[in-house]
């Protein structure tokens, strides 16, 4: 954590809607004028497609199906965590991206399944915004919750976060059911270990809960809407936050316990821009203060 180059860090699996929320973070850093960093997860991945596609096969041959992106080891942690203790003392730092598709290595000019070289952050961030599965991993080897002054949890019931993300990666990437059924498998013993310990370590957490049927998610043909849910934000210190302000300006909204609020699925980003504008700006204004910035 530093006060002059503040973190904020959002964690949540594979289909968890962490994107949506980096979208939401996007538009306050415009509209408050805070230039930021943004790296993602996906590039501190310690394999490229064909060297992980190796690497699976190595450890399925010595017996051990369960290696997977959310593994510790199938990451660079320690980079992460060089990168966010630059940053913080310095406002400097590396990153780098992983390219998905055909759009991307176009964009990147690096073939789909590979990653782009190192580059310099660019000077003059106001701040760093992580994106990805491991913000908040708090480890024998890594302490990334320590370094980040705001983390979020993005955490929807695990049936929901199966349809979200089935149906990206047919329509996406172009995987079948089978095969992303496959990858959720394999993924479940480092879900139980790796991700969802973070979340008690994160300050909000923000859970998607369908309000349709999604017994068996494996065959459902559409995703939950927004208005098919409501979202259960969870505050880890209430202190500060003025729960009658937020449930008088969110309509539907309500206290399901003293930490927590409950608000239509519809008005998420609304209760991100209440709750996050004020914390986001303080965290700028602190930071300028500590680096001389204004007086």
């Amino acid at each position: 954590m530093s006060k002059k180059y503040p973190i904020i860090s959002v964690t949540g699996s594979s289909g968890a809607g962490t994107t949506t929320v980096k979208s939401t973070f996007d538009q306050i850093f415009r509209r408050e004028g805070i230039k930021t960093v943004s790296i993602e997860g996906d590039a501190f991945h310690r394999y490229d497609r064909a060297a992980m596609k190796v690497e699976l096969d190595r450890r399925k041959t010595g017996g051990v199906s369960s290696f997977s992106h959310f593994s510790y080891d199938a990451n660079v942690l320690d980079e992460l965590e060089r990168v966010f203790r630059e940053f913080g003392e310095s406002g400097r730092g590396k990153t780098r991206h992983y390219v998905h598709d055909a759009t991307e290595a176009e964009r990147w000019g690096t073939p789909p399944g590979t990653f782009t070289d190192w580059a310099d952050f660019e000077d003059g961030a106001d701040l760093l915004f992580y994106e990805g599965l491991h913000g908040a991993v708090v480890n024998d080897e890594v302490n990334l919750s320590a370094l980040a002054d705001l983390k979020i949890g993005v955490v929807p019931v695990i049936n929901l976060e199966w349809i979200q993300k089935i149906h990206r990666d047919k329509k996406m990437r172009g995987y079948s059911t089978e095969a992303v059924t496959d990858t959720i498998l394999r993924r479940m013993p480092a879900y139980v270990h790796c991700i969802c310990p973070q979340f008690i370590e994160t300050d909000v957490n923000f859970q998607r809960v369908p309000v349709v049927d999604t017994s068996d998610p494996f065959i459902a043909r559409w995703i939950p809407t927004a208005d098919e849910s409501l979202v259960v934000i969870r505050f880890k210190t209430p202190r500060g936050i003025d729960f009658p302000y937020l449930t008088s300006m969110i309509d539907g909204s309500w206290m399901s316990r003293a930490n927590s609020i409950v608000i239509p699925g519809g008005k998420m980003d609304l209760a991100m821009q209440l709750i996050f504008t004020p914390l986001v700006i303080r965290l700028v204004s602190e930071s300028k203060r500590a680096r001389g910035a204004f007086p």
